[in-house]
């Protein structure tokens, strides 16, 4: 079970990172070199230990492109990502998962949950055209998600209680990973 030190130290980790202006590298050993260099081997190791597996794999996988650049239609790291594009690939490099392509299409395959059953890798999705579900993003705890937010920006992490974002949250969702059990 998580504990609230261990996603405030993600929080904090995750803010550094972001804020560090430079995409880190993507090779594993790489990677450990900077976040000891940023002082957050130690706070990511525990993440990774206390975070469910999957769900870990996922934002871990996520972080991973902190920086690269927003595409309308983009789905890969060469081309950039939108917001639908990037949570579609997380799901497939991460799960193997094939989610829909589109935001509101991810969101009527998913399970709807309560803003309050937020776990990490969970979606959430926002209204930001004037219509439900046209944003979404990947839950990575303390009220933060990770997303691909519009032309001109990059892959970042962002507060969910920010005023832009609490006023256009359309609504939390699962991704079921495993068949649900059968009715008998």
């Amino acid at each position: 079970m998580r504990s609230k030190p261990t996603l405030i130290a993600f929080a904090t980790a995750l803010l550094l990172v972001a804020n560090a202006h430079a995409a880190p590298p993507q090779n594993g050993d790489d990677l450990d070199k900077f976040l000891a260099e940023k002082g957050l081997l130690s706070q990511f190791d525990q993440v990774r230990q206390n975070v469910s597996s999957k769900a870990s794999e996922l934002v871990v996988n996520a972080m991973g492109f902190l920086g690269v650049p927003y595409k309308r239609g983009g789905n890969a790291v060469e081309t950039g990502f939108d917001c639908s594009g990037f949570v579609r690939s997380m799901y497939e490099q991460t799960i193997g998962l094939i989610l829909p392509r589109r935001a509101e299409q991810q969101a009527a395959v998913t399970q709807n949950i309560e803003k309050s059953e937020l776990k990490p890798g969970d979606l959430v999705f926002f209204n930001t055209m004037r219509r439900a579900f046209s944003h979404v993003g990947i839950y990575v705890g303390e009220g933060r998600f990770i997303h691909s937010p519009k032309p001109g920006a990059e892959v970042r992490v962002e507060n969910m209680s920010v005023d832009y974002w609490a006023r256009r949250f359309d609504g939390a969702r699962r991704v079921q990973t495993a068949a649900p059990p059968a009715n008998d």
